[in-house]
């Protein structure tokens, strides 16, 4: 089960809902960011046993699971693998050796609901960056009090060139059109055993080869989630929930990077899949500024 937000093809409405292999079952609520307003003892009976009748898979398009004013933020050097990745590119590698050991974590605002991209839809690299990378991450959703409702699939596209030649450069090399995608479903909290000990996989494809692909676990990460979510939250309101990237154990090589026409596919156990294409420069993601939610068909 997964809660998602959704078009309705039958009468061109977005809705909230909860997906199963049947269809979608609408949850009666005007936005998402509407339910995690609410408290979790609220949002879990809702989720559970929404009262009305699931929709054909057929009949929707699923989209981003963010909406109005939530926000999707983002953790860095979580993990030994980042922290080595960070100094292998970087002149100024020791600033990554003290956030990964200090009380501290990085955190950083990655994209707002309207940039995002999900399943089946394009990423994008820079024009002016020469090493463009995924980062698979486990995100969390957080409702406003600061419980964490659920987890879905994140892939933090970065420009490693960029924030390697200086780390005030991290804005441009992590927040541009074509830097954030989310799968399209969230798996509710309650229904993961042990978020800790999740296995995460990923694969670059360039036509039939796979040019890359890695193996970790959330049991390496070097921080636990709700240290992530308390320091979120210490003084900043998300009134309508957030979504928090948890930081990447999988980085590619220096001699590996993404190139228009690859594909980038992700697993996370027990939480979802994730699949987008390439493509290279902002003028491919022009389709973002498009508010209606039909155009995604047309990029998918």
């Amino acid at each position: 089960m997964h809660i998602v937000r959704y078009l309705d093809h039958n009468d061109e409405q977005v809705r909230v809902g909860v997906r199963t292999e049947t269809g979608v079952t609408p949850v009666d609520v005007p936005s998402l960011g509407a339910l995690l307003a609410l408290p979790l003892a609220d949002i879990r009976p809702a989720v559970d046993a929404p009262a009305a009748e699931p929709v054909p898979l057929e009949r929707v398009t699923l989209l981003p699971p963010a909406d109005g004013r939530m926000e999707v933020w983002a953790s860095g050097v979580t993990y030994e693998r980042s922290r080595a990745a960070r100094k292998e590119e970087s002149t100024q590698a020791s600033v990554y050796d003290l956030v990964y050991d200090a009380e501290r974590p990085e955190l950083f605002l990655k994209a707002v609901p309207w940039r995002l991209v999900t399943d089946g839809e394009p990423i994008a690299v820079r024009r002016d960056s020469r090493l463009d990378v995924p980062e698979p991450e486990l995100a969390v959703v957080v409702n406003a009090f600061g419980e964490i409702v659920g987890y879905t699939v994140c892939d933090d596209v970065s420009s490693r060139d960029l924030e390697g030649d200086n780390p005030l450069y991290l804005p441009q090399a992590k927040i541009y059109a074509g830097s954030c995608s989310l799968a399209t479903g969230i798996r509710p909290a309650w229904q993961v055993a042990d978020a800790h000990d999740l296995a995460i996989g990923v694969e670059i494809r360039r036509g039939a080869e796979a040019v890359w692909s890695a193996e970790t676990s959330t049991a390496t990460m070097r921080r636990r989630l709700p240290e992530l979510v308390e320091w979120l939250f210490a003084e900043t309101h998300f009134p309508e929930g957030v979504v928090l990237s948890t930081g990447t154990g999988l980085v590619p090589e220096m001699t590996v990077t993404l190139l228009a026409g690859d594909v980038v596919a992700i697993e996370i156990a027990e939480v979802g899949t994730l699949s987008n294409p390439v493509v290279e420069g902002k003028d491919e993601m022009s389709w973002l500024l498009d508010t209606d939610p039909s155009t995604r068909e047309k990029v998918r």
